[in-house]
C-alpha cells in the first residue's frame, strides 16, 4: 500500500547506474574532482594549456577548467573527445589513485572544503593555486584531517553510537522500511544479467560485478577486521575464502557501496545508515522485488503469508527473508510489522517497527541491548529445537500481537529472528492457528525482571552473581572511518594482491 509521503536513508544514492565496465561512480574513484586532477596532470604532461585543450575538444576555456577544479561533472561524451586528445583511455580518467602526490592533497582539500561543517572547524578556506607550496598544503590537509578525526572520537561514544541508531530507525519507520531508489537500482542490476526468477547464483553476482565494472575474488587472507576488501584503483571485491556469511550477500554488500555511490562515511551515523543501505540493496538483489511481490500478493489473497517460503524460494537466511518481508510488508501488502534479532539471553541486536508495538528502550529511545520479555516470542522459540518454525500470540499492554520465529545457529551462539503483526492483521498469516499464547506485563517489573517474592526473601544477601561485563561498554566506539578496521592491514593487503598474479577468482 503505497505511502502518501515518503523520506528516504539521510545519504540518497548517487545518480543513476549506467551499463557497461565503467559506468558506475566507484566511491573516491571517479568522483569530479579526482577526474579534473587527472586530466589536469595528463594536460600538463604534453605541455598543453587550457585554451590548446579547450580548441581540441570544441569547449571554452572556463568551461574546461571548471571540470579540471571538480566544479563541473563532464559528460561521458566529453570525457571521451578529452582522453582522445590526450592519447589516453577514458579509464585513466575514471579510475584509479590521484596521478601525484600533490594531486592527491589537491583533492583532499578540495573535498575537505567542500564537506558540511567545514566553516564550524575554524580553519580559513584556501584556494589552491600554483603559488601554494605542498609542504602548506600538506599541512592544511594534516590539520583537517586531525581536528576531525579528533572531533569523530570525541563524538563516537557508545551514548553517541545508539542515539545515531534511535535516529536511523525513527526514518526507516517513517518510510515504511521501504526505499524505492535502493529497490531500482537492484532491479536494473537483476534485469542487465538477465535473471528472471529463482535464487540469484553465485555466478550471476559475478556478473553483476562485472557489469559495473569489478570483479569478485576469493582469498584466504582478508583482514580479520573486515567483512570483504574493494580495491577501488584495480576494480576488485576480494572475499574471504573462509567459511561464515553467504558470500553472495558478502559480495552484493560490498559492491552496494559502488552502486549507491556512498563516500567514506564522515561520522558514525552516516557509517550506519550506509551499512543499512547495502544490507538493503544486497537483500534487494538476492529476492527481487518484481519476482516476490506478486509471490506475497497470492499468498497473501489465500491467507498463508510465511517468512520460510522466502528463505526456502530464494535460498537465503532466514532472517534475509524477514528482512525483505519486512521491506515490502507495508508496501505491497498494507501490513504492519515488526522485527527483531535477539540472542538467547533476551537482548536486542536488531528491531525495527511501524504496528505500535513496544520495544524496551533506554531513555535515548535506543532499542538495541535492551532486553526482551521473557514471555515474547524471541525468547520463548529457544524452547524449541534450533531452526524449528515457532508461532505464538503475546498479550502485551498495547493488544496482542502474533509473531513467527525461528532460532538461528551463529559462531557466536544462537540468535532467534523474528517478525511479528498486530492482531487485527494475522489473518493473512500462516500459523495463525497455533494455540500458544502468552501474557506480558513489561515494562512492569513484576512482569519478569524482578524475582518472584517468595524466592528472593529465600536468598536474599546469599548469592553475589559475577557479572559478564564488556569492556567495550566503557569505550569509544573504534576510531577511524571505518570504526574496528585495521588500516595498515588493509592497506598492505590490497598492495600485496595488486601486483600478484595468483589470486584465485571465485567460481
Amino acid at each position: 500500500m503505497p505511502s502518501s509521503h515518503r523520506r528516504v536513508l539521510p545519504f540518497r544514492p548517487a545518480a543513476r547506474l549506467e551499463g557497461g565496465e565503467h559506468g558506475s561512480s566507484a566511491a573516491g574513484g571517479s568522483d569530479p574532482v579526482s577526474v579534473g586532477r587527472r586530466v589536469r596532470h595528463h594536460r600538463r604532461r604534453l605541455g598543453l594549456t587550457l585554451a590548446d585543450l579547450a580548441t581540441r575538444v570544441s569547449l571554452s576555456g572556463s568551461a574546461l577548467s571548471l571540470i579540471e577544479n571538480g566544479r563541473r561533472e563532464a559528460r561521458v561524451s566529453v570525457l571521451g573527445e578529452i582522453a582522445r586528445a590526450l592519447g589516453v583511455e577514458p579509464a585513466e580518467l575514471l579510475s584509479g589513485g590521484p596521478p601525484t602526490r600533490r594531486s592527491s592533497l589537491e583533492v583532499r582539500w578540495e573535498h575537505a572544503q567542500r564537506a558540511p561543517g567545514f566553516e564550524t572547524l575554524g580553519i580559513p578556506a584556501v584556494r589552491v593555486g600554483a603559488g601554494l607550496p605542498d609542504d602548506a598544503l600538506e599541512a592544511l590537509v594534516g590539520l583537517y584531517e586531525t581536528v576531525v578525526g579528533l572531533q569523530q572520537q570525541r563524538a563516537a561514544t557508545p551514548e553517541f553510537a545508539r542515539l545515531a541508531n534511535a535516529e536511523l530507525r525513527a526514518l526507516m519507520r517513517e518510510a515504511d522500511n521501504y526505499f524505492p531508489e535502493i529497490e531500482a537500482r537492484a532491479a536494473e542490476l537483476v534485469r542487465a544479467v538477465g535473471h528472471t526468477r529463482g535464487p540469484v547464483t553465485r555466478e550471476a553476482v559475478h556478473r553483476i560485478a562485472r557489469h559495473v565494472g569489478f570483479e569478485i575474488r576469493t582469498v584466504p587472507d582478508v583482514p580479520t577486521s573486515t567483512r570483504t576488501v574493494t580495491d577501488l584503483a584495480n576494480r576488485r571485491v576480494y572475499l574471504p575464502s573462509r567459511g561464515g556469511h553467504d558470500p553472495r550477500a558478502a559480495a552484493l554488500q560490498a559492491l552496494g557501496h559502488v552502486v549507491l555511490g556512498h563516500r567514506p562515511p564522515r561520522d558514525y551515523a552516516e557509517f550506519l545508515a550506509q551499512r543499512v543501505e547495502i544490507n538493503y540493496f544486497a537483500a534487494a538483489v538476492l529476492v527481487p522485488e518484481s519476482s516476490v511481490v506478486p509471490e506475497l500478493q497470492r499468498a497473501r489473497q489465500e491467507r498463508d503469508i510465511a517468512v520460510e517460503d522466502l528463505r526456502d524460494a530464494y535460498g537465503v537466511s532466514y532472517e534475509t527473508a524477514a528482512h525483505r518481508f519486512c521491506n515490502l510488508a507495508t508496501e505491497h501488502l498494507g501490513l504492519r510489522v515488526h522485527f527483531m534479532r535477539t540472542s538467547r539471553d533476551g537482548v536486542i541486536y536488531k528491531a525495527y517497527e511501524n504496528d505500535g508495538v513496544r520495544f524496551p528502550m533506554d531513555a535515548s529511545g535506543a532499542i538495541e541491548g535492551a532486553r526482551v520479555c521473557r514471555s515474547w516470542t524471541a525468547r520463548v522459540v529457544f524452547e524449541r529445537p534450533v531452526g524449528e518454525v515457532y508461532h505464538q500470540y503475546t498479550d502485551t499492554g498495547r493488544g496482542t500481537y502474533w509473531c513467527t520465529a525461528v532460532a538461528e545457529p551463529t559462531s557466536a551462539g544462537p540468535f532467534s529472528v523474528s517478525v511479528g503483526v498486530p492482531f487485527d492483521q494475522v489473518r493473512w498469516m500462516r500459523g495463525r492457528d497455533t494455540r500458544e499464547r502468552r501474557v506480558s506485563g513489561c515494562p512492569d517489573p513484576g512482569c519478569c525482571t524482578r524475582p518472584p517474592a517468595e524466592l528472593a526473601r529465600a536468598w536474599d544477601g546469599q548469592v553475589w552473581p559475577s557479572a559478564r561485563a564488556h569492556s567495550h561498554l566503557l569505550a569509544v566506539m573504534p576510531p577511524g572511518v571505518f570504526p574496528g578496521v585495521d588500516d595498515t592491514e588493509v592497506l598492505r593487503f590490497v598492495a600485496g594482491h595488486a601486483t600478484s598474479a595468483d589470486d584465485d577468482v571465485a567460481q
